[in-house]
């Protein structure tokens, strides 16, 4: 069996990104142009939501995947992340399609053909989540088992490639990843885990809090934080340099708050949905139309206010904290969702210079 490398304290931060390819406009080259400068900035960009596996094993490619790859190539190293097709869909099942040898087989060869296809230098998979239903996909106890099952089959596959090829996955940033999975195992066949460290608040709850935090903070009514998934991953196995933290370039908004605490921490009228981009927020909320800008010296995080709306995001403060603490921690870096969001096409350069900083 082989093993993914490890990777030595002295590599430098590693910093990726995930670019989303079905959102992307129909002229995909005019629409990446004004990210190429920056691209050059990354280790790696990972192009997601564009390959999809098939219950029989095939791979569903789209036609912006395939434009996204080819305008891309050559700028960076191209990761593709592969989701079961159910995900996409809401119905169906991943671990039934990869329950025997057979099928995990025939699902690697095919991401085998893609990688070949596309130069690609790494396979992201993002299975939301094994061994539980609560994306709307059907899940089973063998979930767990056949998930290591996999990984150690494409581990095994990428490396008849030659050396360099990546294995990754995407991994909900909050200990029930770990309970459902063998990740003391599974750490064994993966060069990196993507901790989606961000939403941790928010779709579910109607009290106001930090999507994104570092740590808890006494504020914070929940416990969920980038801190709290490193733990917990490390506990389940997986060593520290192979853990990269996630940043959202995005916000999380509760509306009708009462004007108290300044709006953290209390109970909305809503749920914290989806709010606005980084770009938009510098442009209409960040100290703007009433909104005040707070931060939480516990938690790491910032949060907008403006008496009825409360709004969590993340700054270029926050973000140089999470990577202050990936240094600290002997972690192996940081990724962002998503390339889109920064229409200011200045985070991507901030964070490489941040990453790069002695």
């Amino acid at each position: 069996e082989s093993a993914a490398s490890t990777q030595p304290s002295d590599v430098p931060v590693q910093l990726c990104a995930y670019l989303p390819v079905s959102s992307l406009p129909e002229d995909t080259a005019a629409a990446l142009e004004p990210y190429r400068q920056s691209i050059s900035s990354l280790d790696y960009l990972i192009l997601n939501t564009g390959v999809y596996w098939e219950m029989d094993g095939t791979l569903e490619v789209s036609s912006a995947f395939s434009q996204t790859a080819k305008l891309l190539s050559g700028q960076t190293k191209l990761w593709a992340t592969i989701n079961p097709k159910g995900a996409l869909v809401r119905e169906g099942s991943a671990g039934s399609s990869i329950a025997t040898e057979q099928q995990r087989q025939t699902l690697c060869q095919n991401i085998l053909k893609l990688c070949r296809e596309y130069s690609l230098d790494g396979i992201d998979i993002d299975w939301e989540y094994p061994g539980t239903s609560v994306a709307g996909i059907a899940s089973s106890a063998d979930d767990k088992v056949n998930f290591t099952l996999f990984l150690a089959a494409l581990r095994e596959a990428m490396d008849s490639l030659g050396e360099g090829k990546m294995v990754t996955i995407a991994a909900g940033g909050d200990s029930y990843f770990t309970r459902l999975t063998e990740m003391d195992k599974a750490a064994a066949y993966l060069d990196y885990v993507q901790l989606m460290t961000y939403d941790l608040q928010g779709g579910f709850q109607k009290v106001t809090g930090h999507h994104a935090a570092l740590y808890a903070g006494g504020r914070n009514l929940f416990d969920a934080c980038a801190d709290k998934a490193v733990r917990a991953f490390m506990e389940a196995g997986v060593p520290a340099e192979k853990l990269v933290i996630g940043i959202p370039f995005y916000a999380r908004k509760w509306e009708g708050v009462p004007a108290v605490r300044e709006g953290l921490g209390v109970e909305a009228q809503t749920v914290g949905g989806f709010g606005a981009s980084y770009g938009d927020l510098l442009a209409d909320y960040v100290d703007k139309n009433g909104f005040v800008r707070y931060w939480d010296d516990e938690a790491k995080a910032p949060w907008l206010f403006d008496g009825k709306t409360f709004i969590s995001y993340e700054d270029k403060e926050s973000m140089a904290a999470k990577i202050a603490y990936v240094k600290e921690k002997g972690l192996c870096g940081v990724m962002y969702w998503e390339y889109g969001c920064d229409t200011t096409h200045t985070l991507t350069e901030f964070l490489r210079a941040e990453t790069d900083r002695a």
